[in-house]
């Protein structure tokens, strides 16, 4: 079967998005699709990603009362998951984009955990918070917007303490056969279009499929990981391939 689907650009991280007059992947990008993000992310994974975040937290093994960082926290649903998941735990939700934080400080003063989760804004390649200052990272459909990924996940392994995890999260494309070019299909004409007609946002909805287009295949990204100093512990495809999960540690010595 032929794959019709134009090539997207070498980097869509960064570059301006035609007719809207922001970057890609960028907190001014957020802000515009932040009032459907939540439900646009329902749509399109059909509600299975709200699973894979709970299979991310999992993988933390956070003991109690861990501190944990979400990184591009976006909406919080990543970080409200590890709340309920961990108990004891405080989680740092970290993100660029005020209108994303916005949405999610609502949800979270709606679920009661205004004690157990704060947002703040700041930038993935540059934390500012202590050397080994938490128990676990998680990061959800936030990497591939990093531009620097390499100097974002030396970061991670700077305020990890030493032999506690990271649990990256991020979408992928199948190799090869009948799903990858349904997972291009996809994302590539049917993500940009429930963007449009949801969000009235269709071009940012097709940045996401240029961004997963141009993210690195899982074992080029565990290669990257172990060489900003994490040790990677395991990578899970999911759904096929669609998305996958990165898990790792800070090594003890």
């Amino acid at each position: 079967m032929t794959d019709t689907l134009q090539t997207p650009p070498a980097t869509p991280v960064g570059a301006p998005l035609a007719q809207v007059g922001v970057a890609g992947g960028s907190g001014a990008m957020f802000d515009r699709i932040a009032a459907r993000y939540d439900l646009l992310n329902r749509w399109m994974t059909f509600g299975v990603d709200q699973g894979w975040r709970r299979r991310a937290v999992r993988m933390l093994q956070a003991t109690k009362g861990a501190r944990i960082l979400d990184l591009a926290t976006g909406t919080a649903d990543l970080a409200v998951v590890a709340a309920r998941q961990l108990p004891d735990a405080h989680v740092t939700g970290l993100d660029p984009s005020e209108g994303m934080m916005a949405v999610g400080r609502a949800k979270i003063a709606r679920l009661g955990l205004v004690d157990r989760i704060e947002l703040l804004t700041g930038d993935a390649q540059a934390l500012p918070f202590d050397d080994a200052s938490f128990d676990g990272i998680t990061m959800g459909f936030g990497i591939r917007n990093v531009p620097d990924r390499a100097a974002a996940l030396r970061e991670m392994a700077r305020v990890l303490k030493p032999g506690a995890r990271v649990v990256i999260l991020e979408t992928s494309q199948p190799r090869g056969g009948p799903i990858a070019w349904g997972a291009r299909l996809y994302m590539g004409r049917v993500v940009p279009w429930l963007g449009g007609l949801l969000a009235g946002a269709p071009v940012e909805y097709k940045y996401l499929h240029e961004s997963t287009a141009d993210f690195p295949d899982p074992q080029a990204f565990a290669a990257l990981m172990t060489s900003c100093g994490l040790r990677v512990l395991d990578v899970v495809p999911l759904l096929a391939g669609v998305a996958v999960l990165h898990c790792a540690e800070r090594p003890r010595d």
